[in-house]
């Protein structure tokens, strides 16, 4: 079972500015923060937003990314629209996508350091 997933970020207040409202869309809040991390979940944090141990300029993984789970289809629409509104940029308009399911739909977007995200549902509405 996966207990958290992190992304790389290379400005947490520039992140912070993204996640807060799209999160919140999803139900899920800001739990902790410091000056390394962003910590989001609900009652347990599930994402970590974070700069790199390392110290390396964080990079967006090719071919990776992270679905959220949504009650309905208009979850997945205002997931889009905050995202885009909040500096994320159109990686896959909300829309069914037959390959994986008939019933599946969802939309892809990348946040301001490039990580992909996705907001999904199964629902029929």
């Amino acid at each position: 079972m996966i207990h958290h997933v992190s992304l790389g970020s290379n400005d947490l207040g520039r992140s912070l500015a993204f996640y807060d409202p799209v999160l919140a869309i999803l139900q899920m809040r800001l739990i902790s923060s410091d000056e390394r991390e962003l910590v989001y979940g609900t009652a347990v944090y599930v994402l970590n937003i974070i700069r790199p141990l390392d110290g390396h300029p964080a990079l967006a993984g090719n071919g990776s990314h992270v679905a959220f789970g949504a009650h309905d289809r208009g979850m997945v629409n205002e997931f889009y629209r905050i995202a885009l509104l909040h500096g994320g940029t159109c990686d896959g308009a909300p829309g069914i996508r037959a390959e994986y399911d008939r019933h599946y739909y969802g939309a892809f977007v990348r946040d301001p350091d490039g990580n992909k995200i996705e907001a999904l549902t199964y629902a029929a509405q």
